[in-house]
């Protein structure tokens, strides 16, 4: 399935979300086999799939684009692809305060920026 995915498309969106994604653990250790394997660009939400979320962990895919969701992860520390995404907009003020959350200016109406 590897080279139908390179050859049929442009990018893969990765957002295999959960600690279910853990290898050996279907049916997302077969998902997690292929994105190891796909050269075409790959677009991960939040924590790429199959990456250790606490500091100091590893992932087997490479992501070219990250999209974090709410605020960057720890692991978004070690994100080495090309463009990396918030989508937090919608993240109320009361919640920014509680956890400690900085947001960075929106663009007029959008809820996505570039970090």
């Amino acid at each position: 399935q590897v080279q139908l995915i390179n050859d049929a498309y442009n990018a893969v969106v990765d957002a295999v979300l959960g600690a279910e994604v853990a290898e050996g653990t279907e049916p997302c250790a077969a998902i997690l086999a292929t994105l190891k394997h796909v050269r075409i660009p790959i677009v991960s939400l939040d924590v790429p799939s199959g990456w250790t979320a606490g500091p100091g962990g590893s992932g087997d895919i490479s992501p070219a684009v990250l999209v974090s969701l709410a605020a960057p992860k720890e692991v978004a520390r070690r994100f080495q692809g090309g463009r990396h995404f918030l989508a937090g907009r919608f993240v109320p003020e009361e919640l920014r305060r509680k956890f400690g959350i900085s947001a960075p200016e929106y663009p007029g109406s959008d809820c996505v920026v570039a970090l």
